[in-house]
């Protein structure tokens, strides 16, 4: 394949010269300004994200191609004709299957309803609609309403133009975490201004006869809109306060009887160790003398090893592979909440990842619901060995009491009893 430069330079000529020479100058919105913008859009974006070099060669190239598909002289279908000019394009400059793969994919992504399935394919579908999120939504708008009017030979009024605007910003999503982080705010702004317009506010009215009751209906209705929109958010932000409170006691809970445990089996290892010294440093130098003894001090050992074991089991930690892929990522197969999964990540793939789950609130509700069910395993694992420490603690103490007992009541072997002395 040609050099990089050579060819994305290349591939920015041949989008110029297709959009500059053959699309119609009724166009008004998916003009080379906007293919310009989308491109830059892309690359900032991209900037945030760890995309190989091909990626972000496959992506460029599909941002100058992605609207030269109306060169055709129709909007509709305008991705095909667009795909068909960037394979041409790709073929001419013997380039891979790849990458020619990547950027029809990228391409045919920016389609309505978008449906992007590889992280390129969710940058451009963000780029091709960043002026949603943006302060110049409202010129952006005016002139895609000019081009679907004078182009696309539609006539909509002002009101049904601002009412499809609401439509599609409300069921439009962004896909990359820097969309959701610094477009999706922006967005909903410029909803809720679409939504509280009042119309005296808006642009002069189309019919200058439009009667007064019916000017009143339109802004109940907006009203209606905004007071239902502003409840329904003020209803998801107490949901979310919920979520999070619950969440938050389960985590306090977890951790509270994780101490207890690690506590408990330190009392344990601590108590059995001075046992242990006690029995050392002075019960074996008596076995000589009073051979009775043997089998209490065994018993006694026996039972303070045991303890210490099943009590060093319960607090011993266990640590994973400590890594991810960006596949694991996209389908939501790692927990980034537990330090296992990613301590031998570098920190721009674990930041990007944990991007990627902050931004998409059911991978993050359900990473939380992972890591409460599996410490919750392991407080269990815990809580049983040391259920059995404790055991074999309190039991074995009695039996080792009982044999010391035993041993000191009974003779020691060829011992005889001579009354008087």
């Amino acid at each position: 394949m040609e050099n990089q430069s050579t060819l994305l330079k290349d591939a920015q000529d041949a989008a110029v010269n297709l959009i500059s020479s053959k699309v119609s100058k009724n166009v008004r919105f998916h003009t080379l300004q906007h293919t310009r913008e989308v491109v830059a859009a892309c690359e900032k974006i991209a900037e945030t994200l760890p995309l190989s070099d091909e990626d972000k060669i496959a992506l460029n190239i599909a941002a100058w191609f992605h609207d030269t598909g109306y060169s055709a002289g129709q909007a509709k279908d305008h991705e095909m004709i667009s795909v068909q000019h960037a394979v041409d394009f790709l073929n001419a400059h013997a380039s891979s299957e790849e990458m020619i793969k990547k950027v029809t994919g990228c391409i045919n992504a920016t389609r309505m309803p978008q449906n992007p399935t590889t992280i390129i394919e969710q940058i451009i579908c963000d780029a091709d609609l960043f002026h949603l999120g943006s302060d110049n939504f409202k010129e952006k708008s005016k002139l895609l309403r000019g081009e679907l009017m004078e182009f696309g030979g539609e006539e909509l009024s002002k009101k049904e133009w601002r009412q499809n605007n609401i439509a599609f910003l409300e069921a439009h999503k962004y896909f990359t975490a820097y969309g959701q982080t610094n477009l999706q705010p922006v967005k909903e702004k410029n909803l809720v201004e679409l939504i509280e317009k009042k119309p005296e506010e808006m642009a002069k009215p189309e019919k200058k006869n439009k009667d007064k009751k019916n000017k009143n209906k339109d802004s109940e209705l907006a009203e209606q809109a905004a007071a239902e929109a502003k409840a329904k958010k003020a209803k998801e932000n107490q949901t979310e306060r919920g979520i999070s409170t619950v969440f938050r006691i389960m985590a306090q809970n977890q951790s509270n009887l994780s101490q207890m445990a690690d506590s408990k089996a330190n009392i344990l290892i601590s108590v059995n160790s001075i046992i242990l010294t006690i029995v050392i440093s002075t019960l074996f130098t008596k076995l000589e003398n009073n051979s009775n003894l043997q089998i209490p001090v065994i018993l006694l050992v026996v039972v303070c090893v045991s303890a210490i074991v099943f009590s060093i089991l319960a607090t011993r930690p266990n640590i994973t592979h400590g890594t991810f892929t960006q596949e694991d990522i996209h389908n939501k197969r790692t927990n980034l909440l537990f330090f296992g999964n990613f301590f031998k990540m570098s920190l721009p793939d674990y930041d990007w990842a944990m991007q990627e789950m902050l931004n998409d609130r059911n991978y993050l509700y359900s990473s939380i619901v992972k890591d409460n069910y599996f410490l919750g395993v392991v407080l269990a694992k815990k809580y049983k060995l040391l259920r059995i420490a404790y055991n074999i603690f309190m039991f074995g103490l009695i039996l080792a009491m009982i044999a010391f007992a035993i041993a000191i009541a009974i003779p020691q072997a060829g011992e005889i009893y001579t009354p008087g002395g």
